[in-house]
């Protein structure tokens, strides 16, 4: 069951501009990660998800409040991505 829109948790703006796509590259960049932006936090969501082997929607909420309450210090998709990667167990 993939994960949607429809299943996240918190309220997110929808707009981006062409060189903010996280979709262009294909894979979580170094670019700064706007937490409040829902088009990146879906794609980093459905990404780690994918890595990870994971479905259902409680997986995906659990990435995002990962996502949205920690940690506030990484600004990269890569890095909030290794971030959960290396914390999942523990959260």
């Amino acid at each position: 069951m993939p994960f949607t829109k429809a299943d996240l948790l918190y309220s997110y703006s929808w707009e981006h501009t062409g060189s903010d796509d996280p979709k262009l590259t294909g894979e979580p960049d170094r670019d700064l990660f706007n937490r409040s932006e829902g088009y990146e936090v879906l794609y980093l969501i459905k990404r780690i998800m994918s890595t990870r082997g994971l479905d259902g929607t409680a997986s995906g909420q659990k990435i995002e409040k990962m996502i949205r309450l920690h940690p506030g210090n990484l600004r990269s998709q890569a890095h909030v991505k290794e971030w959960i990667n290396n914390n999942w167990s523990s959260y």
